[in-house]
């Protein structure tokens, strides 16, 4: 839990004022970077070269590509891990909310961008026994009210429907559980920009979904999402813009559909959803469904159609 326990105590900040629980304004969350390039110290790997992208507030962002193409790397640097925890060569200008992260200490932008971890054991805190206290950890921390803190995971637990673990152990749940927990504690910090990290590579179907319906509750109430993620199911579903990053070049960009449909994505080892490798395969073979399907909902209705001709 050593990741966690450096977010949260490095968040050196006044107490918050406290608005309505869970229900915030409308929140803050635009992320851009211009001419980023970024190099590892001693190996001269140089991962980004003039990287420009916009991150707009309320976006649903899915990071997508080959491994090695630079995507933790880039979440990295929102984070602010880079080039103050990991170090190296950063050029060009990072701006959250307008300010250059490089004049931002980082535990004020701790308080902005909150951040989850491809493996759930190391966001766990690992000193709560409970989910309960878990939760309210990093508020205990920032010292806000405690009647505050008890309705605020009362709020969040009810909203990400993690009730029933509130008296359990956090190390006692399944790899799924302990991921939506993971999520649900980032939540409840009230940060404007969720950056979340391959969430469900370790996850089964079922828990994948589960996750993903935290991630949508996310979204609903505004927040800005910068996920890495290879489940072009969940991507097309889930997501408002996609980027494929490959050897730190944004080589494919666009709506999930523009995306998924574009015959190069693939050449990118990126993995296209089934159902649109359903429609492809049909097309070869004389079945025309149309447009492409990326969602299974799209597939069903395309061929229920088809099939009542």
């Amino acid at each position: 839990g050593i990741e966690r326990f450096l977010q949260i105590m490095d968040a050196d900040i006044d107490i918050f004022d406290e608005p309505d629980a869970v229900e915030m304004g409308t929140p803050e969350g635009e992320i851009t970077f211009k001419d980023v390039s970024f190099e590892y110290p001693d190996d001269h790997n140089i991962v980004f070269t003039n990287l420009n992208l916009s991150i707009h507030k309320g976006e649903n962002l899915a990071i997508v590509g080959p491994s090695g193409g630079g995507k933790t790397t880039l979440c990295n640097v929102i984070r602010g891990f880079i080039p103050k925890f990991y170090q190296g060569d950063l050029e060009g200008q990072v701006l959250i909310n307008g300010r250059d992260i490089a004049q931002v200490e980082l535990g004020s932008l701790a308080t902005e961008v909150g951040f989850v971890f491809q493996n759930p054991f190391t966001q766990i805190s690992g000193i709560a026994n409970t989910v309960y206290e878990e939760l309210a950890f990093g508020l205990e921390n920032m010292g806000v009210e405690p009647d505050v803190i008890r309705r605020r995971v009362e709020d969040v637990l009810r909203l990400t429907k993690t009730e029933a673990f509130r008296d359990r152990n956090p190390y006692q749940l399944s790899g799924g559980q302990q991921q939506r927990i993971a999520l649900a504690a980032i939540l409840i910090m009230e940060q404007d920009i969720m950056v979340i990290d391959e969430p469900t590579s370790q996850l089964d179907p079922q828990s994948t979904d589960d996750v993903f319906e935290v991630i949508k509750l996310m979204k609903d109430m505004g927040r800005t999402i910068v996920l890495v993620e290879h489940k072009m199911e969940q991507i097309a579903r889930y997501s408002d813009h996609i980027i494929v990053l490959d050897q730190g070049r944004v080589v494919l960009e666009g709506t999930p559909r523009e995306v998924i449909t574009n015959p190069d994505c693939a050449k990118y080892h990126t993995r296209l959803p089934q159902c649109t490798n359903i429609g492809l395969g049909l097309k070869k073979r004389g079945v025309d469904l149309g447009e492409l399907p990326i969602t299974t909902d799209e597939a069903v209705g395309q061929i229920c159609t088809y099939m009542g001709r």
